[in-house]
């Protein structure tokens, strides 16, 4: 089958010459039982690899699945790939069989195969080397037929030198590599991409197609796409949705397609957190922190069952002044209760600083200080109001 065959059965789009090879290469290996190691970044497309090498290959009439490394939990993925036995660990009710039994005779891609446990990839490299397999909870030795092929975007040969990837499994996957090109290296084939899933859309919206101007084209095509194909379809998708004017020109192209080192993605800084956080995030957190040692002494004075007054009478000694009535029995809904008031006027306290704090910034500019403090000027006016601020 060659490659323009190939492309119309899997929906591949483009011409690049690094795609093309590595479609070339997946139909040359799926003949062999050799394993194979896709490479590549995250959304170009390195599923529809694993399909070809198994429809082309003499397992295609047996099981293919699919398995997502990174997405099932550590403590159960060796059970998800090689089967347990009854009652081998809590809630093993029943032996169940692996990807690994039942594919057997077929093939298996082991996606984000870099986000494998160290314990698993030595599982995996037995069954790679020799075929034999054994079930969580078990000791038979058990012997499986499986082409295995794995995929990845992570960099693993950095991942080997941080101790995190075995260097001998390394090998034995990468029998036959094959390098997924991203979208910047394709960029003859990002406008016949968009075009395809405009049409797409249209189609399943039932809406004319959007088409892009000239300018508007140059502006894809120098775009550097970090997410690849899943990123260029989600936006043509967006643009599909919500553009009126099916004619889509440089300036509302731009409002989709994020500015170059900007992210929009919500992240989290390493090193400078307090030198991003706002007054208000400052006061937030006082305030979480303030309610988790109150929780914390309410807990330790319940646990003590210490009556009310000794706690009172000692902290007299040390000359703290408290007027409050004294409880010879201890009573734990007063002292919840007691615990929630302190609780409560502290917020309050806190609350009315703010807020003053904020008035004065802006001089009395109630509508300045309500946009800074995150609320609308109604709920600044009731706030003053509830707690009694004299402004």
């Amino acid at each position: 089958m060659d490659i323009r065959a190939i492309k119309l059965r899997f929906d591949i789009i483009g011409d690049n010459h690094a795609l093309n090879r590595a479609i070339d290469i997946a139909v040359q290996v799926a003949a062999t039982d050799l394993s194979v190691l896709i490479t590549g970044e995250s959304g170009v497309g390195k599923e529809v690899f694993p399909q070809i090498i198994h429809t082309n290959s003499p397992r295609k009439h047996n099981q293919y699945f699919a398995v997502n490394c990174g997405a099932i939990p550590e403590g159960t993925i060796d059970s998800e790939l090689f089967g347990h036995e009854k009652g081998s660990f809590t809630g093993a009710y029943e032996t169940r069989k692996g990807y690994f039994e039942v594919a057997d005779g077929g093939t298996l891609f082991l996606d984000e195969v870099a986000e494998l446990p160290l314990s698993t990839q030595v599982r995996l490299l037995r069954v790679l080397q020799s075929g034999e397999f054994i079930k969580v909870g078990s000791s038979k030795v058990q012997k499986t037929d499986v082409r295995v092929i794995a995929a990845t975007n992570v960099n693993v040969l950095r991942a080997i030198e941080m101790g995190k990837f075995r260097e001998d499994l390394y090998y034995r996957l990468n029998t036959v590599p094959i390098y997924v090109p991203p979208l910047r290296e394709r960029k003859e084939d990002i406008h016949q991409l968009f075009k395809k899933f405009a049409l797409d859309f249209a189609d399943k919206y039932k809406m004319p197609t959007i088409r892009l101007n000239h300018d508007a084209v140059r502006i894809l095509e120098n775009y550097r796409w970090p997410g690849n194909i899943r990123q260029l379809k989600s936006i043509a998708e967006q643009i599909s949705i919500i553009e009126h004017n099916r004619e889509i020109s440089t300036e509302v192209l731009k409002k989709y397609i994020p500015e170059e080192g900007v992210s929009h993605l919500p992240v989290r800084t390493e090193g400078h957190g307090a030198d991003y956080m706002t007054d208000r995030d400052i006061i937030f957190k006082v305030l979480y922190q303030l309610r988790q040692e109150i929780e914390e002494l309410k807990s330790g004075i319940v646990k003590s069952q210490v009556p009310v007054s000794s706690v009172i009478a000692k902290r007299d000694d040390v000359g703290d002044v408290i007027e409050e009535r004294s409880v010879v029995d201890y009573d734990e809904e007063a002292e919840i209760s007691s615990g929630k008031e302190s609780q409560d006027f502290s917020i309050q306290s806190m609350n009315a600083d703010l807020i003053r704090k904020s008035l004065e910034k802006h001089n009395g500019k109630r509508k300045a200080a309500a946009a800074e403090l995150g609320i609308s000027e109604r709920t600044l006016y009731r706030k003053i109001k509830e707690l009694n601020l004299d402004i």
